[in-house]
């Protein structure tokens, strides 16, 4: 038991030299690995950061030249209104009429004449032609908001067919003077204008450029598809407006198709604006490829790392058993298997200290083979050493705390220090060996130990050499008594008693 003991507190500084090393390198690759997550991570951000800004810029310059364009043509339409009222216009000819109203009307080729339309929505006046065709259009929508509600401003109809065209129809309201519904004027852009201005821009195949109404009404969308067009998206119960609101972004699943994207929507005050889409695969694709070249390298460097440190660790194990089984070899006596006088000094050292700091007795039993040598002459030296390992085995049977040591002292001589331990303590353990060796010995050739008892609590300026000295004394006293017997020593004086 004491050995084993020996051998646990042999072991364990290089038990925890090996764990520690594990568990910092456990706690490197953790450390390193969240430092290049975290790296990774703000590479992301970055590069998503990147495709808002970009989306961002896209869908405000989109809807500038939108909203500019708007703004003119809305001038001219406003230029019409006003003109309208102008008495002269009932007596000059139809082309100063036309001179008159559409002197300053865009004319440019996305752009639809500009049309005025009576209070029963007949046309009257057509900026293309002295002589428009019959036509009502009373049951159009704009017509009929206009006819109702004065304080409707500018109105931008659905996407529709308006002559010939997939057209967007802008319209005002013409009053008198006492504010009295006289007709429509209106005006229209086509589909052609809004290609024009998506084929100009750099965009990758599965970018989307949607321009929505104020009401969330799809005007047009990139890629364009008739199907899409017109629909409004507050009629999707799966999207809510606040998923993009003014400003903002929105990475996701849109409401038109199921491609995951990020979508970024303008921020201007126009009648339309512009929500800017780029899938989310796109965005991140550098990203990625980045991210599994970074990754594979930290992996290939953690594995590496962790087999280092399991091949160090091993190594170290290897290297701590080894000196354990040197330093058991260094201490332990090779014929009986107990302690060495060397090991023996250096426990009764730190013993003695131990019990002068705690004020604690220690005992130290001497132990000698009686009549050795003349058993060794008659049997041989064989014979004598399975003497003394019979001695050996009766003494590690006898002592079994694991403070205790039991040594060979020396030829046939044994010691047993015994820590906190009292004289008459000692003594029953010194009797149990010496009947344990007398039980286990043959008839024939009967071997028997003397043993000498010494037990004192240190103090201040003694040296444990005084301990041993008694106990040796005491032996030599057991020897002179007639052997095969203990005697312990009475300290200070070293006075005997058998």
């Amino acid at each position: 038991m004491l050995s084993g003991w020996r051998e646990v507190m042999a072991r364990r500084p290089w038990r925890i030299s090996a764990k520690l090393l594990i568990i910092s390198s456990v706690v490197t690759v953790i450390g390193f690995s969240a430092i290049c997550v975290n790296v990774m991570l703000d590479m992301r951000r970055g590069e998503e950061a990147l495709a808002r800004q970009t989306l961002e810029n896209l869908a405000t310059t989109i809807e500038s030249d939108i909203s500019r364009n708007i703004e003119i043509y809305d001038l001219s339409l406003k230029a019409v209104a006003s003109n309208m009222l102008l008495p002269e216009l009932a007596t000059v000819s139809k082309p100063v009429r036309h001179l008159i109203l559409f002197d300053h009307a865009t004319t440019a080729r996305h752009f639809g004449a500009i049309q005025v339309y009576d209070s029963e929505g007949r046309l009257t006046i057509d900026a293309s032609t002295l002589d428009p065709s019959p036509e009502n259009r009373g049951d159009e929508d704009y017509f009929r908001v206009h006819r109702d509600n004065p304080g409707a401003g500018l109105f931008i109809s659905r996407p529709m067919l308006f002559r010939g065209a997939y057209s967007i129809v802008l319209s005002r309201r013409i009053s008198d003077t006492d504010g009295g519904f006289l007709g429509v004027v209106t005006g229209s852009i086509r589909f052609s204008y809004f290609h024009e201005l998506f084929e100009r821009l750099s965009l990758d195949p599965e970018d989307t450029i949607t321009v929505l109404k104020r009401d969330r009404t799809i005007m047009m969308r990139r890629p364009f598809d008739l199907d899409v067009i017109g629909r409004n998206l507050n009629d999707r119960q799966n999207w809510k407006a606040d998923n993009l609101r003014a400003g903002t972004s929105y990475a996701g699943q849109g409401p038109v198709d199921t491609t995951p994207r990020l979508y970024v929507r303008s921020n201007g005050d126009s009648p339309l604006f512009v929500v800017a889409g780029k899938p989310l695969s796109a965005v991140f694709e550098l990203w990625q490829k980045e991210a599994y070249r970074i990754g594979a390298v930290v992996l290939a460097l953690i594995v590496f790392m962790l087999a280092s440190t399991l091949v160090l660790a091993r190594e170290i194990g290897r290297r701590a058993e080894a000196e354990r089984k040197l330093e058991e070899l260094a201490t332990t006596d090779a014929l009986t298997g107990l302690k060495n006088r060397r090991k023996f000094d250096t426990v009764i050292d730190v013993e003695w200290r131990r019990a002068m700091r705690q004020k604690t007795p220690v005992a130290l039993l001497m132990i000698d083979a009686d009549h050795f040598k003349a058993y060794n002459d008659t049997f041989g030296h064989q014979a004598g050493d399975q003497v003394l390992v019979g001695i050996a085995i009766c003494i590690s049977d006898s002592v079994r705390r694991a403070g205790d040591c039991a040594a060979r002292y020396g030829g046939e001589e044994f010691a047993v220090l015994l820590p906190d331990t009292s004289a008459a303590d000692a003594f029953k353990t010194a009797e149990t060996i010496r009947l344990k060796v007398q039980g286990w010995s043959d008839d024939q050739a009967a071997s028997t130990v003397s043993c000498g008892i010494a037990s004192l609590v240190p103090a201040a300026g003694m040296d444990w050499t005084i301990l041993v000295a008694a106990a040796d004394k005491a032996l030599y006293a057991a020897k002179a008594g007639g052997r095969n017997q203990s005697v312990v020593a009475s300290l200070p004086k070293l006075s005997l008693v058998a």
